[in-house]
């Protein structure tokens, strides 16, 4: 075998061993556990006979934008998202489901195909209501279910103590993106919701709005 061949193979065994000994940094502290489901069913957001209302408040690079945030399942694919400001004008309303999206009114101060993407980023990932899971792990106190999104993971965390999804991070191997957090008192929608990203300055928060 010619040197450049031999340099070239042993350069790519030490960069496998590097990455497999990097290994997931997201569970890092957890362990591999066996799979006890290969489908994990998220409750809030899934009962089409509920209008989901909650007070929003939406902070991106420095300005604020709070309203009412209003999320309905229209049919078993697809979730209807209307914000509005607190005196009922229309901001945005968007129609989503995993594999499409409709515009049907956005106000022109927001209409950025950038923000548009994050958003819609987010609520598909807010609103999905199965994940197919691929591996599990433990810490003693949660379970938690990886799942593939595209080119990148999902990762929900299960309190055992409560048995609700406290949390979803949507990362790399190496590094969250977006985490979700999920303040619940019982299975049928979140009492508090928390969206934050991890590189830009966008954090959305939703208080449910018991009318």
């Amino acid at each position: 075998m010619p040197k450049s061949m031999k340099l070239l193979f042993r350069i790519s065994i030490i960069a496998f061993l590097l990455a497999s000994c990097a290994g997931n940094k997201i569970v890092k502290d957890y362990k591999a556990v066996p799979l006890e489901t290969t489908v994990f069913e998220v409750p809030y957001f899934s009962n089409q006979e509920i209008d989901y209302v909650y007070k929003a408040n939406i902070s991106v690079y420095g300005n604020e934008l709070t309203g009412i945030f209003i999320a309905k399942k229209i049919n078993d694919t697809t979730h209807r998202i209307v914000f509005t400001t607190e005196f009922g004008n229309k901001l945005l309303d968007f129609e989503i489901s995993e594999s499409d999206y409709k515009v049907n009114f956005i106000l022109e101060e927001l209409d950025r195909k950038l923000l548009i993407n994050t958003l819609v980023a987010d609520f598909r990932l807010l609103l999905r209501s199965h994940y197919t899971t691929s591996n599990q792990f433990d810490n003693g106190e949660e379970s938690v279910y990886e799942t593939l999104d595209k080119n990148k993971m999902n990762y929900l965390y299960v309190s055992k103590t409560t048995n609700k999804l406290s949390k979803i991070v949507h990362a790399t191997k190496r590094k969250a993106k977006i985490n979700l957090y999920f303040t619940s008192k019982n299975d049928i929608f979140a009492d508090k919701i928390i969206i934050e990203h991890k590189n830009i300055k966008l954090k959305i928060e939703l208080n449910y709005f018991n009318q």
